[in-house]
């Protein structure tokens, strides 16, 4: 797969040239029924295109999926609200999955029998590889906004968003290495989780060729994941410096709640899954203090294109602060209006199969000024674009509370 060439100029993004409208305010979106989220209208000039949506919005990967419901939902707002893409509406019709691949399966289907033109998802990476299966056997266009495993994208029909596993690996220990972050570090993975052995993996060939020691590497899965006493204490006798956590960030509030307790002191560093640890933490949030990460999107970031998709999504969701989950569902719609204007798309009735055929060369030929950075990218689906390291600051309240939020490293 290709990776980023520029996984190291870290920094904030230029500005978004796309337009930024007043969101719908609705949080439907899961029918193509135009009452249920205000997002269709069967009487534009080149008719309605539905966009299919899949991701878990209920169980324990909920916030994810919710996230990115959310994101897309935004964007075809948006872009209604303009006049749609090329004389065409858009509607989204988004299926749960529970994170679960034969539910994923199973919406893929509905979505299939329900005119599904193009599909953004699915969310986390396991349902995602089993998705992209059948989509390619239909030939159709599949944008996953955050599925990170190499293989979701293995197919010709399918494209990403989000940087993968390999690529977080690399730049990780990249900007550990090159800004002088630390030289023994120690690492806590889940074997049992693609995402976090992909990354783990990469991670630890780039520390080598980095100069770095890897003086120990602790794993869990999924059946042992709430008691992380032994793997603590390996880190305590390693004598590291800083702890690479490439895991989501329900198990990373778990391991600084429990290394506080065994007066752990040491730098933490993950990657984008770490989004959601300042919520999680609750009144912990304290304990995140200086956890640094690389991300393409954090919501406490200044520049224009991401104040703005901040305050439209807090107006749309309640005040709800976006995750990058978000961004990264947003910015997939986005991309889907410039690729079908690239391939000059007008009508909706286009089969889905020759829909994806004019798709998989738009995207190779665009550009787009997203809210997670400037993206292009290459027939093999791997998105390039740059990454940006942030830093988890804790700010006291008059009240004497707490609250965390991101810093640009």
């Amino acid at each position: 797969m290709k990776l980023s060439k520029k996984i190291l100029a870290l920094g904030l993004a230029a500005c978004m040239t796309v337009p930024m409208f007043t969101a719908c305010g609705n949080d439907a979106g899961t029918s193509t029924d135009p009452a249920d989220g205000g997002a269709s209208d069967s009487t534009a000039e080149g008719g309605t295109l539905v966009i299919g949506g899949i991701g878990p919005i209920t169980g324990g990967a909920a916030v994810y999926g919710n996230a990115v419901k959310n994101g897309i939902q935004l964007a075809v707002d948006e872009i209604n609200a303009a006049g749609g893409v090329n004389g065409m509406k858009l509607v989204l019709d988004f299926q749960d999955d529970e994170h679960n691949e034969e539910k994923a399966v199973n919406a893929y289907n509905t979505l299939k029998d329900n005119d599904m033109k193009i599909l953004i998802g699915t969310v986390t990476s396991n349902p995602c590889i089993a998705v992209a299966a059948e989509s390619a056997k239909d030939n159709i266009f599949q944008l996953t906004p955050s599925g990170s495993a190499v293989e979701c994208v293995a197919n010709d029909n399918a494209f990403r968003i989000c940087f993968n596993d390999p690529n977080q690996g690399t730049a990780s220990a990249q900007y550990i290495a090159q800004n002088g972050v630390a030289t023994k570090v120690a690492v806590i993975y889940d074997s049992s989780d693609v995402y976090s052995t992909g990354i783990y993996e990469k991670f630890n060939s780039e520390a080598a060729a980095q100069g770095l020691e890897v003086v120990a590497a602790e794993a869990f899965t999924a059946d042992s994941k709430t008691d992380f006493s032994v793997q603590i204490q390996k880190v305590q006798e390693s004598g590291a410096e800083l702890l690479f956590l490439p895991i989501y960030y329900q198990e990373a509030a778990l391991i600084l709640q429990q290394a506080d307790k065994a007066g752990l002191s040491i730098k933490y560093f993950g990657c984008d899954g770490l989004d959601g640890l300042i919520d999680q933490l609750g009144d912990d949030v304290a304990l995140a203090k200086g956890v640094m990460l690389l991300t393409p999107f954090a919501a406490d970031a200044t520049d224009d294109k991401t104040v703005a998709f901040t305050t439209a999504y807090k107006a749309a969701y309640n005040n709800e602060v976006p995750i990058q989950f978000a961004a990264d569902g947003y910015d997939a719609v986005y991309a889907v209006k410039a690729a079908i204007e690239k391939a000059g798309i007008t009508d909706a009735s286009i089969s889905a199969s020759d829909l994806c055929d004019a798709l998989k060369t738009a995207m190779t030929e665009i550009t787009l000024e997203g809210v997670t950075g400037t993206i292009t990218w290459s027939a093999d689906g791997e998105p390039t674009k740059d990454p940006k390291a942030m830093e988890i600051v804790i700010t006291e309240n008059e009240d004497g509370t707490k609250t965390g939020s991101y810093a640009a490293l």
